[in-house]
């Protein structure tokens, strides 16, 4: 097991080794590892999963890594193709291009690219595209294709262990005017909505604006711009460039790094209460889930990312409570979510067995897909919608739950 897993030694991004103690799951099965119906339980194996904060530089990580091989050698991920996401693409397209002037002799590099559905973009823009492994080599690439004017990640980098390395590469293929961005899950958000389901082994890190400036700066790149995304629960994407490459620094930054220091990510007492309410939501969750249970009505999973198994895990829930997941993911149909044993079922499957209740795991896309099964809630069905507190949505509720953001129903959806 040691070889497996180990205690990291220290900060990955600044190198300091002052732990504070935020938050411990006990042994959890490897959220994104799905099984198979006949797979033996009790040879799944279970690691540490323990958060720690940086008490210098304010980076959320976890306590233990996990050897890649192991940590994704089943591991199933399929970029989403929700409107929100492709919105999302398109806008960071035209940001870029209209940024730096992008034409088609430039190339654009994304690291981590998945399906390579962002990289088309750009590439119906007419720009020359390449998607990488963030472990290559970049500076073999500048040697074959010329510098990058533009090199990206999105939603990858929490993944990586071995981040300086990232931007060791980064550096060597950036071209000297050159822009960077990464897209990231947003630790405040994370931390301020209670998203305890997104902190499974497979996300390393958990960064603020300032964690990324610390990592930034250290490699010669400076921040020049920050957005919001409402994708994965709240994203930031953070620009960087060359510090000698002449780019004018957005007021969006220094902005950004005021409201962290306002919602207190320098401070101890924020990891502290974040801990206590994700304590008190998993249990509301549970309650919540075995009372519907017990009362007779049949609860199910709407989608089964991999947030989802780690929700499901961290509350104690498993096939008994949930009957099934319905996921549109062709390969994740027959499988079984880890832990919890759920199955996963496609959506003409679960048609024909339609809950009461669906608990919904896929929560960040919780208005499109509430609007898209009006008719489940028209018929009576309701939606559990676990984060940031447990809500139920009915057919009377979603239009003030719509308008609100939130909807503060009680459990029988009243």
């Amino acid at each position: 097991m040691q070889d497996i897993v180990r205690p990291i030694d220290e900060c990955r991004v600044c190198g300091n080794n002052d732990w504070l103690d935020v938050i411990s799951f006990g042994s959890t099965p490897l959220a994104g590892n799905l099984l198979g119906a006949r797979d033996d339980p009790a040879k799944e194996p279970r690691f540490p999963l323990d958060v720690v904060v940086c008490r210098k530089c304010w980076l959320m990580t976890l306590r233990h890594v996990i050897e890649p091989d192991v940590l994704f050698g089943h591991y199933l991920y399929v970029a989403s193709d929700a409107g929100s996401i492709i919105r999302q693409m398109r806008r960071l397209v035209d940001l870029c291009i209209g940024r730096i002037g992008l034409t088609g002799d430039d190339l654009v590099v994304e690291f981590g690219s998945n399906t390579g559905a962002h990289l088309e973009l750009f590439q119906q823009a007419g720009m020359r595209v390449l998607g990488v492994d963030p472990a290559r080599n970049l500076a073999e690439i500048a040697a074959e294709r010329g510098p990058a004017r533009l090199v990206f990640g999105r939603q990858c980098l929490a993944h990586i262990p071995d981040i300086h390395g990232v931007l060791n590469g980064v550096r060597a293929l950036l071209a000297p005017d050159g822009l960077f961005f990464v897209e990231v899950p947003y630790l405040v958000e994370l931390l301020a909505n209670n998203q305890f389901d997104t902190i499974f082994h497979e996300h390393l890190s958990y960064f603020s604006v300032a964690s990324l400036c610390t990592l930034f700066e250290s490699h010669g790149l400076r921040v020049v711009d920050v957005h919001t995304a409402e994708v994965h629960g709240g994203s930031i994407v953070v620009f960087a460039a060359p510090a000698t490459a002449g780019y004018e620094v957005q007021p969006s930054v220094a902005e950004m790094l005021a409201e962290e220091q306002r919602q207190g990510i320098a401070e101890e007492r924020t990891y502290r209460e974040f801990a206590e309410r994700t304590q008190r939501v998993r249990t509301q969750i549970r309650d919540l889930v075995c009372g519907l249970v017990a009362e007779g009505k049949s609860v199910a999973g709407y989608g089964a990312p991999t947030k989802g198994s780690a929700l499901l895990d961290a509350c104690g829930l498993g096939h008994e409570q949930i009957r099934f997941c319905s996921d549109t993911t062709t390969l994740k149909q027959g499988k079984v979510l880890p832990g919890s044993r759920v199955p996963i079922w496609s959506p003409e499957q679960a048609g024909d067995q339609v809950p009461d209740y669906y608990l919904l795991l896929a929560w960040n896309y919780a208005p499109e897909i509430i609007k898209k099964e009006k008719s489940f809630l028209d018929n009576g069905g309701r939606f559990i919608v676990p984060i940031p507190e447990p809500r139920v949505i009915s057919a009377e509720s979603i239009g003030r739950w719509l308008r609100e953001g939130l909807a503060a129903d009680d459990p029988s959806g009243g």
